[in-house]
């Protein structure tokens, strides 16, 4: 079959979000599906085009009126799918419905091609707080006018929670996956090691609830005892200035070092990928997921960074319900509210028992992208449709 990966934004080498896309259009060649994957995103030129596998398929020029267009011209996207012949359009929202998106859509339903659209988070209305600038503000509020008739133009909505519907569109279930190929496993753990390092990879938002770790940290430090083991926190990822200094959802992350002196404690690597990023890993123990899901209003969520952690093989806590990992051994629950992270806590659990990543990493083995993508063409196409 013929398949669009329609994204509206470019890629990044340190961005998880781009490495999850490739993957997913990998996991869909890996069922035999052939797949344009096409994006938007500035040419060296420094003009905004979109691209279709690398070749520009419209040039929409410079200034603000290119930058305009590209929000509403889908026209080129729209022919290269009939000229193509493509069968099915796999969409992943950007949080960016309007009245242009949904005439290119109805578009291709007219012309019998089914279309999807992945919402990465869901509910996220929460996740935009008034820090954010009234350019992003004006995006939100054209969303909420126009997502309900955009979702009625889909055959259905993916979704990584639980939800049967969102915006009245039925949805497709599935778990966030794995690329076995592309995430090294993570070297056998020492026993006892002294000091304890913990990583937390992100793109940081308040929603990873960082700070509660770093709060965690300062409690620890400050118990009174003779012998105290070292715990050191590596964040990886970029940190926006304000959650250094603190906002609406969260305490500042350097305001926390300050008040508890954790400067040698908290290390900040900035964005970090390839061998750089295993560099890190590989002499971490211990892995932080998110540990404020709560403050965006989310109670159940089957994460990326759940997976690749499990993936690489290491132990890990995180506070949200995600039914892949809750009753897993090598897992570490923390509450869903604002108290500071129990570090002997995670000592206990580190300690508890000899960690083997090769067993860790095959609890996710059914987790692949070629196994979670499939799940998507079969439940919009009749099986025996595909084998014809």
């Amino acid at each position: 079959m013929k398949i669009l990966f329609l994204v509206y934004h470019g890629f990044s080498d340190y961005s998880g979000i781009s490495k999850k896309i490739h993957y997913q259009v990998k996991g869909l060649r890996e069922n035999g599906h052939d797949v344009r994957l096409c994006y938007y995103a500035f040419s060296p030129e420094g003009h905004r085009c979109r691209y279709i596998d690398g070749q520009v398929i419209q040039d929409y020029g410079k200034g603000r009126l290119a930058a305009v267009r590209q929000r509403v011209d889908y026209r080129c996207v729209y022919d290269y799918c009939l000229r193509e012949g493509i069968a099915f359009v796999y969409a992943r929202s950007f949080h960016n419905a309007n009245p242009f998106l949904i005439r290119f859509f109805r578009r291709l339903r007219s012309k019998g091609i089914v279309a999807v659209t992945e919402i990465p988070t869901y509910p996220y209305d929460s996740e935009y707080t008034h820090d954010y600038g009234w350019s992003v503000r004006l995006g939100v509020f054209i969303n909420k006018q126009y997502r309900q008739q955009l979702a009625q133009t889909m055959s259905a909505i993916v979704t990584f929670s639980d939800e049967q519907e969102i915006f009245g569109q039925q949805t497709i279930r599935i778990s966030n996956g794995v690329d076995m190929d592309s995430t090294p496993l993570h070297p056998a753990f020492p026993q006892l090691s002294n000091p304890l390092h913990l990583i937390g990879v992100a793109e940081v938002h308040y929603w990873h609830g960082f700070d509660r770790l770093i709060a965690g940290l300062g409690v620890y430090y400050q118990q009174p005892s003779k012998v105290k083991r070292d715990v050191i926190f590596h964040i990886v990822g970029g940190v926006d200035e304000t959650y250094m200094t603190g906002n609406s959802k969260q305490i500042g992350f350097q305001t926390l070092i300050d008040r508890y002196d954790l400067k040698d404690k908290v290390i900040f690597h900035g964005a970090l990928f390839g061998a750089e990023l295993d560099d890190v890993f590989n002499q971490c123990q211990f892995a932080i997921g998110s540990l404020g899901r709560h403050r965006s209003g989310i109670t159940r969520i089957k994460t990326l960074k759940n997976r690749e952690y499990a993936t690489r093989g290491i132990p890990f806590i995180y506070s949200e319900q995600d039914e892949d990992f809750d009753h897993q051994s090598y897992v570490l629950k923390a509450p869903a509210d604002e108290s500071p992270i129990n570090i002997c806590d995670i000592i206990d659990f580190v300690d508890s028992q000899s960690w083997n990543p090769t067993v860790i990493r095959h609890s996710v083995d059914h987790l692949s992208w070629k196994v979670q993508m499939q799940k998507v063409v079969e439940s919009v196409f009749p099986i025996h449709q595909l084998k014809d």
